[in-house]
C-alpha cells in the first residue's frame, strides 16, 4: 500500500529542521565569538573549544590531502537520500526510527554545510576528565549518534505500526 507524505515518516522531517538549525546557529555562534583552540571551561569536565575537524568521526582521515572532503560530502548526501527513501516508505507511527532517521539526517545535513562552505567541520563541545579529553564535536554529531544508537535498538526490537494511527 502506497503510503501518502502525511501517513508516512516524512511527517517527522520536521526533527532534521530542528537539528539543523541548532546545529548551524551554535556553529555560527562559535565562529562569532571564539577564536580557533580558544576555550572557555563550562563545568568541571566540559568546555566549550573551538577546533577544526577536516576528517569524520575521531577527526577520521583528518590530514588525507582534502580528497576526504568530497567523500565526505557524497556519504552526507547519500545516506540522507537514502534515510529520506526510507521514511517516505514506512508509517509515520514507527516513532523510534523515524526520529533516527530523521536526527542522522538533520546531523549529516548540518556538517555537509560546514564542509562545503569551509572545508572542515566546526567543533566545540569538549568533555574531559582530567587530562584525558574526549575529541570534541558539534550538535550535529550529537544528532547522528543518537539517531544510531536508536537504530540500532530498533534492530533488536520490533516497532510495528500504532493500529489506531493506521486506521487515521
Amino acid at each position: 500500500m502506497q503510503l501518502t507524505w502525511k501517513e508516512s515518516g516524512l511527517r517527522w522531517y520536521w526533527v532534521v529542521v530542528v537539528v539543523f538549525l541548532a546545529d548551524q546557529l551554535s556553529k555560527q555562534w562559535v565562529l562569532a565569538n571564539f577564536d580557533l583552540y580558544e576555550s572557555v571551561n563550562i563545568l568541571p569536565f566540559f568546555n566549550f573549544t573551538y577546533v577544526r575537524n577536516y576528517g569524520a568521526a575521531f577527526s577520521f582521515l583528518h590530514d588525507a590531502g582534502g580528497w576526504q572532503r568530497w567523500l565526505f560530502t557524497v556519504v552526507a548526501v547519500g545516506f540522507s537520500v537514502i534515510l529520506t527513501i526510507w521514511l517516505r516508505k514506512q508509517h509515520w507511527s514507527l516513532t523510534r526510527l523515524n526520529l533516527a532517521y530523521t536526527l542522522v539526517i538533520g546531523g549529516a545535513l548540518g556538517n555537509l554545510i560546514d564542509r562545503l562552505m569551509h572545508g572542515y567541520v566546526v567543533d566545540f563541545l569538549d568533555f574531559f576528565w582530567n587530562t584525558s579529553h574526549y575529541p570534541a564535536f558539534n550538535i550535529a554529531d550529537a544528532a547522528i549518534f543518537v539517531g544510531a544508537v536508536l537504530i540500532i535498538i530498533d534492530s533488536f526490537r520490533e516497532q510495528k505500526p500504532n493500529d489506531k494511527a493506521v486506521k487515521e
